[in-house]
């Protein structure tokens, strides 16, 4: 990629923590629907008085779901503020200590020193640093560690089955900033992670005849972590980062994009356990093959499920977007799959936006 040396080298993402008010419930949901397996439990059984975790996995993709125990517990008046959100990004380094004083050095607020925890299995080391809104980075360096996920987590086997729907692994996640702040927050992941930008769109890329949003996208030194930076445009109406940064009271992460290989069986199995996705007009289609060219899928199948699809130079990708996942009109998942294309589907931004203003109109909060 870059001849320069990267500053914060990072092996991948470890694993997505979010808070939420009912983690086992939240765990069955992801299992049921979304064909993640049961992999690993902390809480009153493991020696923890204060908190419970599930975490659930489906091939390199890892989430961990966590609720108090307690009540006016530190992470319930997370919760109580912004609903089940992503509280934690964590990304595998080789080095925790260097990473941290790394970071630290170049202007980041701590979140949580380097703290080493073992058990029979080896030991973990982890340290945490603030970004936008309440959102955190925890690095871990787990070379010497082979147990089921970390020190004071056991095997979680419960008696549900499910089985994959071919999720792989997350491809990118994206984070709602408020007004004037995406410059903010891409310089903070250049000057302090290292990170470059790779893409910008600007309120003309991105607008209906309502809204518009403004977006950069940033990329670690071996290309292998994307933090698309998104905030508002000044639009006739409220757009939906508005609505996001209205309901979660303040900047967070807005959506995970989690990579298949088959995106229509992908879909197919998703639709069919319950998860319901933002759906395009079906003139969408009409002039589909003029716009992006020959393509392997059947466009007719494409249209039944709702799939968009956007060419750049390296290739094309096939893309959708859950409704939000929660209560709240917050966070929600992206499934995508890249044959060749390295961009974000920039052709598909204004029939995205018209879809989600309908849910908006719906909700009422389109004003």
């Amino acid at each position: 990629m870059h001849n320069e040396i990267d500053i914060l080298p990072i092996e991948g993402t470890d694993y997505v923590e979010l808070y939420v008010s009912n983690a086992k419930q939240a765990a069955y949901f992801y299992i049921l629907t979304m064909g993640f397996s049961p992999l690993a439990y902390g809480g009153l059984e493991t020696g923890w008085t204060d908190k419970e975790s599930y975490v659930i996995s489906q091939d390199k993709v890892r989430l961990v779901l966590t609720s108090p125990l307690t009540p006016h517990h530190v992470i319930g008046d997370h919760i109580s503020r912004h609903g089940d959100s992503v509280k934690a990004i964590a990304l595998r380094v080789p080095d925790t200590q260097a990473a941290y004083d790394g970071t630290l050095s170049r202007g980041a607020i701590s979140f949580s020193e380097p703290t080493r925890t073992e058990d029979k299995h080896g030991h973990v080391v982890q340290a945490g640093i603030h970004t936008y809104g309440e959102t955190v980075h925890i690095f871990i360096e787990r070379r010497n560690y082979n147990g089921i996920f970390l020190p004071g987590y056991q095997p979680w086997n419960p008696p549900i089955q499910s089985t994959p729907v071919g999720l792989r692994h997350i491809d990118h996640m994206v984070g709602n900033v408020g007004w004037n702040e995406m410059n903010t927050w891409t310089s903070f992941y250049e000057e302090v992670m290292g990170f470059k930008q790779i893409i910008s769109f600007d309120d003309k890329d991105i607008s209906t005849e309502y809204t518009a949003l403004m977006s950069k996208v940033m990329s670690n030194g071996n290309g292998r972590i994307k933090f698309p930076i998104n905030e508002p445009a000044e639009g006739k109406k409220k757009s939906q980062v508005e609505e996001y940064l209205h309901f979660h009271d303040g900047p967070g992460v807005q959506h995970i994009a989690v990579a298949t290989d088959d995106i229509v069986e992908t879909i197919s199995q998703l639709q069919d356990r319950g998860i319901e996705f933002l759906m395009v007009p079906d003139t969408y289609y009409d002039h589909l093959k003029q716009r992006v060219g020959v393509i392997d899928e059947d466009i007719q199948e494409l249209k039944k499920l709702g799939i968009l699809v956007d060419r750049d130079d390296e290739g094309y990708l096939l893309q959708i977007f859950t409704k939000p996942i929660g209560s709240r009109p917050t966070l929600f998942f992206e499934i995508i799959q890249r044959k060749g294309a390295t961009s974000f589907g920039k052709g598909n931004f204004r029939a995205l936006f018209e879809a989600i203003e309908r849910e908006q109109e719906l909700r009422g909060t389109l004003t």
